[in-house]
């Protein structure tokens, strides 16, 4: 009597690049199993990109160079010791410099800032949970754990059009954490912690516990992987507010 082969077990096909953007938001569980399995981070990274240079140059144009740093200028220390023709003549070398800075910035931050969280992912899964991530997998999941930072995109564009110009914050420019209601002349220590308590880092944070738990062998729990994140988050912001109070 013959016997009858098992049928071979055909692989899913990936997520198209519209349900892996939709399911972070709505089933990240499965969504990060998916990118893990068929790594991507072309089309989200362009994406975030062209968010933040639509931000940057909308801020450019609606808010002004000049006024931001008028602003910054105003409530900083050095403001009571200057007359108008020192304070016009500071406006004006840190607009020429921080022009350019920022178009810079617009184009080259996320994909910096990307790689580095990409790269500390790795250590942390390999270091930590003796379970090395791949490069394309670990940016894959850090760019599309960043997609939510999309939706903040959105909400800063729509404060630049419809929001009052002189009370503009370029650091906290969502209602997202307790430094945008903060008045600019709160003490520098105390506007670094509040504009780092934003309800994005901790929800990307989520994301990348969940994703870097789906890439990883050895199966890391998800609360264990957000939680090393966290840790380190925390160093960074300690290490912001110690530069704010210098």
């Amino acid at each position: 009597m013959g016997t009858t082969a098992a049928p071979a077990q055909i692989s899913e096909s990936p997520k198209s690049l519209g349900a892996r953007l939709v399911g972070v938001f709505f089933s990240p569980g499965e969504t990060f199993a998916d990118i893990t399995r068929k790594p991507d981070f072309i089309a989200p990274l362009v994406i975030l990109t062209l968010a933040s240079i639509a931000v940057t140059e909308t801020m450019l144009a609606k808010i002004g160079i000049e006024r931001i740093v008028r602003q910054q200028i105003e409530h900083s220390s050095r403001a009571s010791s200057m007359s108008p023709d020192q304070m016009q003549q500071a406006v004006e070398q840190g607009a020429r410099i921080g022009g350019i800075i920022a178009h810079i910035s617009g184009v080259l931050a996320v994909p910096i800032i990307l790689l580095i969280i990409a790269a500390v992912g790795m250590l942390i899964m390999s270091a930590i949970f003796g379970s090395p991530v791949s490069f394309k997998t670990a940016f894959s999941v850090t760019c599309y754990a960043s997609m939510v930072s999309l939706l903040g995109s959105v909400m800063a564009i729509a404060l630049i059009f419809f929001g009052d110009p002189e009370h503009f914050n370029p650091q906290s420019p969502m209602p997202t954490n307790p430094g945008f209601f903060l008045d600019p002349s709160t003490s520098k220590p105390l506007l670094a912690l509040a504009g780092s308590l934003d309800i994005f880092s901790f929800w990307m944070m989520a994301l990348l516990g969940i994703g870097f738990s789906a890439a990883s062998a050895k199966k890391a729990k998800t609360t264990s992987v957000f939680l090393a994140f966290f840790a380190l988050w925390a160093v960074v912001v300690l290490i912001k507010v110690g530069i704010a109070a210098l």
